[in-house]
């Protein structure tokens, strides 16, 4: 059984879009291996991390353009 890379002491990003009056927002983590993007809910930082393909988040990222 493998494990996910432990996530604490990671620099968390919010989109530059996200606006400081609350409301849903996500945050990806900067500097994880190469093809892994983990994902947490910023409201919740203590919460589950989602960890996604890098392709999964394009494609994600994509779609909301």
């Amino acid at each position: 059984m493998e494990t996910a890379p432990s996530t604490r002491n990671t620099q968390w990003c919010k989109s530059s879009y996200s606006g400081n009056t609350g409301g849903d927002r996500v945050e990806v983590a900067d500097g994880r291996p190469a093809g892994a993007v983990p994902v947490r809910d910023s409201k919740n930082p203590a919460g589950p991390v989602l960890t996604v393909s890098a392709g999964a988040w394009s494609a994600f990222v994509d779609g909301l353009r």
